[in-house]
């Protein structure tokens, strides 16, 4: 990923190759590789053995069975079939807090599948969610309810990022105005909930008397990422003010604190999510980054269990995970197997996981860790 070079205004088109973004803001090259990967899930990998893929798609499909343990296959089916069998008809998943959020973030487990709006045995349910979700849109370019949710921010950023990897894949031209005309109001929504920190709380800066913190903070970046890759415009500014707002958490031992506002000891899972939100905003080589990178790999490398760790055991890997992946196989393929062996070890007979807020959310992290590696969606691709 590339900083967007010179203008204030980040948007989705590589300075250096012109070619690689549709006029939709989608990658042509993501785009024909969905739809293989589409047909790799109806067809199975039996399709290449009897000559109906080409050699292209051939290529493609180490993506999917290449040194997979056929246990985590079988669990993340299991689980996407769960949230597929718990979604309401409304399109949302019924979980008392964080109803949006969650809804977001199990829809966007179901997208990691390769299923789309259109495609895949899980496209029914992404529609409904999509539904629901934008029906969620306010005048001001909030998604969420500020009467009901006193956190809303989160299913505000996780509604961008989920949004924002359907807008790509919509065919039907009035869908595709409807979901670029909410992005481009949550975006503007975004900005002016910022804090003049730079960061964000669990409500906009106005609603919360500017008090931020690093969760929400990052779950508003990489929302913003997913509207950028999308080809919706996102303000420079934002994002630098929000890496700024990052580093100002950072504490001497490279790991992150909570809050700007509350500076303390630091914290393994913002400093895992901080650095997954600082990888979405282009800045890989910062001066601090590599600071930030040793103390999660000291904290969080070896994959404690869940009950020997710390708090939010789930939401930190979730992070984690995408930070190892964007380094490259040799170090994320020893920590995969770990990862992945104590998640489907953890899993339900009803092919769900338990744990803190609500089993869908549990759910939904897990299985975006399972599926992050085959690379279907661009939000989470090297």
């Amino acid at each position: 990923m590339r900083k967007a070079c010179e203008s204030n205004i980040y948007t989705m088109r590589s300075v250096d190759d012109p070619l690689r973004h549709s006029s939709q803001g989608f990658s042509l090259l993501d785009k024909s590789r969905r739809s293989f990967l589409a047909r790799m899930l109806a067809g199975g990998v039996g399709a290449i053995a009897a000559g109906n893929l080409g050699i292209g798609d051939a290529l493609g499909a180490r993506i999917v069975a290449d040194d997979r343990n056929p246990k985590w296959e079988s669990a993340t089916r299991r689980g996407l079939d769960f949230l597929a069998r718990t979604q309401s008809s409304r399109g949302q998943w019924n979980t008392p807090p964080y109803p949006v959020a969650v809804s977001a973030l199990a829809g966007l487990a179901l997208l990691c599948s390769g299923s789309t709006v259109t495609q895949g045995p899980y496209s029914k349910q992404i529609a409904r969610a999509t539904d629901y979700l934008l029906a969620q849109s306010r005048k001001n370019g909030l998604i969420g309810d500020p009467d009901n949710d006193q956190r809303y921010t989160y299913g505000h950023g996780f509604s961008m990022l989920f949004l924002s990897q359907v807008l790509g894949e919509e065919g039907l031209q009035d869908r595709r105005d409807d979901l670029v005309d909410v992005l481009n109001r949550a975006v503007a929504f975004c900005g002016k909930a910022q804090t003049p920190a730079g960061g964000w709380g669990y409500v906009s800066a106005k609603d919360g008397q500017d008090y931020d913190e690093g969760s929400t903070t990052i779950t508003q970046v990489q929302g913003l990422r997913g509207c950028r890759n999308a080809g919706i415009a996102v303000p420079g500014e934002v994002i630098e003010s929000a890496k700024r707002y990052i580093y100002s958490c950072q504490n001497p031992d490279g790991g992150i604190s909570y809050s700007s506002q509350q500076m303390g000891s630091s914290r393994p899972a913002i400093t895992a999510a901080s650095l997954a939100a600082l990888y979405n905003a282009g800045d890989y080589e910062g001066n601090k980054v590599p600071e930030m990178l040793n103390y999660s790999r000291k904290e969080l490398h070896e994959v404690k269990k869940v009950d020997d760790a710390f708090g939010h055991w789930h939401y930190t890997y979730l992070y984690y995970s995408q930070v190892v992946y964007r380094q490259g196989d040799e170090e994320w393929l020893p920590f995969r197997d770990r990862l992945y062996t104590q998640i489907e070890g953890d899993q339900g007979s009803e092919g769900s996981w338990e744990g803190q807020i609500h089993n869908i959310y549990i759910s939904a992290c897990n299985l975006i860790m399972l599926q992050l590696d085959l690379g279907y969606l661009p939000i989470f691709q090297r």
